[in-house]
Order: C-alpha cells, then structure tokens, then sequence
C-alpha cells in the first residue's frame, strides 16, 4: 500500500493480518522479547511504559527504543530513536483484537514526522519486509506457542543483479522451483529439511520460508531484498523446544560463514 502522509508532516504505513491464538498469546508474541525471539528477531523488552526495547539483528546491527504504549493484552507501542543513521524517529503501534475461531487481527502502523520524502524507500522497505516474518508468527502461534524458542538472522549485502544473486542462492539450498506443500531437503554447513510453507517474489522482496523438522522443528526464512544500493540476503532461523538455544548456537557461525563465502561483500 502507499504511504499515507497528513497536513502535520506524519508519514505512515499499516498492515493488518489474521493470525491463530487468543490475544493473551499474541501479545506474548508480539510485546515481549522472548516472544520476538521465537518469530523476529532476538530481542530484550521491558514490559512497561518507559521500557527499554532492544532488536538485535546480528554483529553490529541492533536497533533500541523505548515502550511508549503498554495495555495488555491489546496494545503495543514503541519508538526506535536510531534506527538509521540521522532518520527521524519512528514510532511502531500494534493493536491485537480478538476474532470469533481463535484468532486474532492484528493492525501494525510505522509512522514518522518528516517534511520531505527521503525517508519514504525505508517505511515502504518495513511494509514490504514483514509478510515473511509474519508467515513464521503463524506457524510459531499454531504450531509452537508457548515453546522456548531460539534465533538468528545470518546477512550479507552484495553487488549484482536481483535474479542472478537469488537464483544463486537457492540453487545452493536446493530451493529452486519450491512449491507450496513439497518436502525439501537442503543442503549447506547444516543440512535443512522440511515443508515448504511459503514462496514469495516480486522486484524487490524474493523469499522462501519451509517448516523444518531437522535439524530440529522450527523455520527457516531465506531470502534476498534490492535497495538502491545494494542486495541483501539473509537466512533467519528459527527453532524451537528445550534443545532451541543449542541447536541455534551450533548453526549461526557455520551459516554466517556460507552466506561470506558465497556472496562476497558489497565493494
């Protein structure tokens, strides 16, 4: 959707998605930082107005705020100061309201008060991230609620044509061609099997995300997103049960390594 934007310099964009579970179990999700961990990204939230928030993305990538809005189980909200360089801040709101069938719609606004357009690319660049991340909530929300969970987000950005580095990429996963509902086995510095759950492509965002049941159960959501730039690919896996931290601890530094050597960094 575009950018929304009123008289007072407030730019915005919102999303609003179905997910399973009652609103006690997605604003466990969604409002604290072991439920980030479990879908997003390793995180560290106070649970209180005027709470530290901190997302960490990898070796020198995290992003910090503080909780501006705390109404549990309903409503959520933060802003992140130095999320990019000298942008200004941005404000994140969350609403989770219950629906009929154990299931909740949850409503997701980014805003910020610019009086120019620069920063348009990066809340359009929100808006087009999230439905992958989003993909994993629900299988985590349906599948493994309340199960300990453990993350990482292995990036890289390079240089070159969108297709090609995708078409790199999944060729080495064994991933081309992937179709909604087929088992996958892929291989790498860990090898990956499961179902495969979601595939999406357009010029900017290209992900797969499958279900995995080895190495252990969890997700896997890989994938590449141009900028102006540069393309960033990235491998964000997601695993679950009491064995979570180990199995996430063993992987992260062999799969950091392949994304290195198999997309050399941006000159």
């Amino acid at each position: 959707m575009p950018i929304k934007k009123d008289g007072t310099g407030k730019r915005w964009v919102e999303m609003e998605f179905l997910v399973p579970g009652t609103p006690d179990e997605v604003w466990q999700a969604m409002a604290t930082g072991a439920g980030n961990t479990a879908w997003f990204t390793r995180a560290a939230i106070e649970e209180r107005v005027g709470g530290e928030l901190r997302f960490e993305f990898g070796p020198g990538m995290s992003s910090s705020g503080q909780v501006t809005m705390w109404e549990p189980p309903h409503q959520f909200g933060y802003v992140e100061r130095e999320w990019n360089g000298d942008a200004p801040p941005v404000v994140t709101e969350i609403v989770i309201a219950g629906r009929a069938g154990g299931q909740c719609v949850v409503r997701m606004v980014h805003s910020l008060f610019s009086s120019s357009d620069d920063w348009d690319d990066q809340l359009e660049g929100f808006e087009g991230g999230w439905p992958g991340f989003f993909a994993v909530l629900r299988i985590y929300l349906g599948q493994f609620a309340g199960s300990k969970g453990a993350s990482f987000q292995a990036m890289t950005s390079t240089e070159g044509e969108h297709l090609a580095i995708w078409s790199r990429l999944i060729e080495g996963l064994s991933l081309a061609g992937a179709n909604i509902g087929e088992q996958r086995s892929s291989p790498g510095p860990d090898s990956l099997s499961g179902t495969i759950e979601q595939v999406q492509q357009d010029r900017k965002v290209r992900s797969v995300l499958m279900r995995l049941e080895k190495p252990a159960p969890g997700v896997a959501l890989v994938g590449t997103y141009g900028t102006a730039q540069a393309i960033n690919v990235s491998m964000s896996l997601f695993f679950y049960g009491e064995d979570a931290e180990s199995v996430a601890a063993a992987s992260e530094t062999r799969w950091r390594a392949w994304l290195g050597e198999t997309f050399p960094g941006k000159a």
